[in-house]
């Protein structure tokens, strides 16, 4: 009798100490409405810009919103995202599904199973779904949650009257980040000038329970204020399971960047924790009234914090051409207008659409035992899929988003980014290609339409003295943590005519086998290419 009470004592305590925790949970989401350098909310345009730049100003703080300083402002607007730290699986192109250590979508669900940026404004991440969240969200409820982008576990919070502050609910969050694993990881882009808040949710790993992972997010390249949301674990912090923790970035310096879990990173990205991120110029803004490019990139130099001036500043970001040819900002091939890779100052960077292009490699047999509780070989780390976007050939060529089902019997949106590139005839596109692969270096070729490099590193090809350092090319080669920006450029041909990127290293056009598949992608040129949709017509 004493012992039955004993047990009845312990069973209780159990579940009053996970009662406990459960009410303690960490899970937290931030997206202000407004700050300092952005006192009212920004709504932005369909492509994400925010106000026509025309050069620094100042704006005065409310008293609202702070003690009524005097701040530089160049516009931007505020975007938030949120991302599961967790596990998952995605489809190889043999149809093997694999096991991935991996960041999930919690916010931009729509978005993001269409092929977009998760990143969202703050009155679209501050928002509420239209129906109860489900396991395996998107894919589960897609047709419902068609348009909603918010960020998953907002929940009124009913000790301040009810309000959208942050305060979440950590059933959805969980129900929708574990297993839900994305590769690439969610994509992200902003502005120059955008004040970005990213939340990482630690979920767990479903599969592997023995492992108590913490995880970090790390720009690669980037430049933060402070090592606090650098992502290294030694000079910042780690998110523990159950935890949130949000980064803040103010956008700085336009070109294709990435981010990586930083914990131990040879393991974590083999196992696919690597996304995408590129920062869009100041230049996209400047008004399309006739203003010269050349005026415009002059003004950014009376900006404390964005001039760079050769003479004194030995990083040089953006060297001004030498002088003023007369581009404007004008209309595209699809009627739109013209964006740009950098703030070149001569629109030479100018492009039509853009792609991201994700390098990666998996070893499904390192996979395989880090889904099998067995000790993990290092140095015997060979990849055998090749992936652009996540996907190998010919999966690169289909559009949409890929699913898998994984080992909670739901399925998942897995591999949402497609990597079929269309171009409208005489128009040109930007590829914005990295390489986060562990093991080899990645060569890309392109058969029948010439490369021209044009930024490498998230830096513009532009010596000092102002002098573009472009290059043609029928390929180029990457090592692992490096960036390229290329672009393509169809004048001359003509709707209907197909070409390939792929690799010129034949071990690397193969899955898992002596076949066809890996680092290939289709080339279409359109008669039109919508710039957000990507649709061919």
């Amino acid at each position: 009798m004493r012992a039955s009470s004993q047990v009845k004592f312990l069973v209780v305590s159990m579940f009053i100490s996970l009662g406990a925790m459960a009410h303690a949970q960490a899970f937290r989401v931030q997206c202000p409405t407004s700050t300092s350098l952005h006192p009212s909310l920004g709504t932005g345009s369909p492509m994400g810009a925010g106000a026509a730049y025309t050069g620094p100003s100042t704006i005065t703080d409310s008293a609202a919103n702070g003690t009524g300083l005097t701040y530089t402002s160049n516009g931007g607007v505020i975007r938030c995202q949120q991302v599961s730290g967790g596990d998952g699986y995605a489809t190889m192109g043999d149809g093997n599904q694999i096991y991935m250590f991996a960041f999930g979508p919690l916010s931009g669900l729509s978005d993001i199973s269409n092929g977009l940026p998760g990143t969202q404004l703050a009155n679209v991440y501050n928002t509420m779904p239209p129906v109860p969240l489900q396991v395996g969200d998107p894919a589960t409820n897609g047709p419902a949650l068609l348009g909603y982008n918010g960020a998953v576990g907002l929940a009124p919070d009913m000790d301040y009257g009810g309000v959208i502050d942050g305060h979440v609910d950590p059933r959805p969050i969980m129900d929708v980040g574990v297993m839900n694993g994305n590769q690439p990881a969610p994509l992200m882009a902003i502005d120059e000038d955008d004040e970005f808040f990213l939340t990482l949710s630690n979920v767990g790993m479903l599969m592997r329970p023995d492992l108590f992972e913490q995880h970090t997010i790390h720009f690669h390249g980037y430049p933060n204020a402070s090592s606090f949301y650098d992502g290294v674990p030694d000079a910042s912090v780690a998110v523990d399971i159950g935890g949130s923790m949000t980064y803040y970035y103010l956008a700085p310096d336009a070109g294709t960047y990435f981010w990586h879990c930083h914990i131990t990173p040879p393991e974590h990205l083999q196992m696919g924790m690597v996304g995408q991120l590129y920062v869009r110029p100041r230049q996209n803004r400047v008004p399309t009234d006739g203003t010269h490019l050349y005026t415009s990139l002059m003004k950014q130099q009376t900006d404390l914090r964005t001039a760079s001036s050769c003479q004194s500043d030995i990083l040089c970001t953006t060297p001004q051409p030498p002088t003023d040819n007369g581009a404007t900002h004008t209309a595209n091939k699809s009627n739109s207008p013209t964006l740009y890779a950098y703030n070149d100052g001569d629109g030479s960077t100018a492009y039509d659409v853009e792609y991201p292009l994700q390098i990666h490699g998996f070893d499904p047999n390192f996979h395989f035992v880090g889904m099998t509780f067995n000790p993990e070989g290092f140095a015997d780390m060979k990849d055998k899929y090749f992936l652009l976007n996540g996907r190998s050939y010919p999966d690169t060529a289909a559009a949409g988003t890929m699913q898998t089902p994984s080992s909670d019997g739901v399925m998942h949106d897995s591999q949402p980014l497609p990597s079929i590139i269309n171009i409208p005839a005489g128009g040109r596109a930007l590829l914005r290609i990295s390489d986060l692969d562990v093991s080899e270096f990645q060569t890309l070729a392109s058969l029948g339409i010439p490369m021209k490099v044009i930024g490498q590193n998230a830096r513009l090809l532009r010596d000092e003295a102002g002098n573009n350092m472009y290059y043609g090319t029928n390929s180029i080669t990457l090592g692992g943590g490096e960036s390229i920006d290329v672009i393509l450029d169809a004048t001359g041909y003509t709707a209907r005519q197909k070409f390939f990127l792929y690799s010129p290293n034949l071990d690397h056009l193969s899955n898992d086998a002596e076949n066809f598949g890996g680092l290939m992608t289709e080339v279409n040129v359109c008669n039109a290419v919508d710039p957000i949709t990507k649709a061919c017509s």
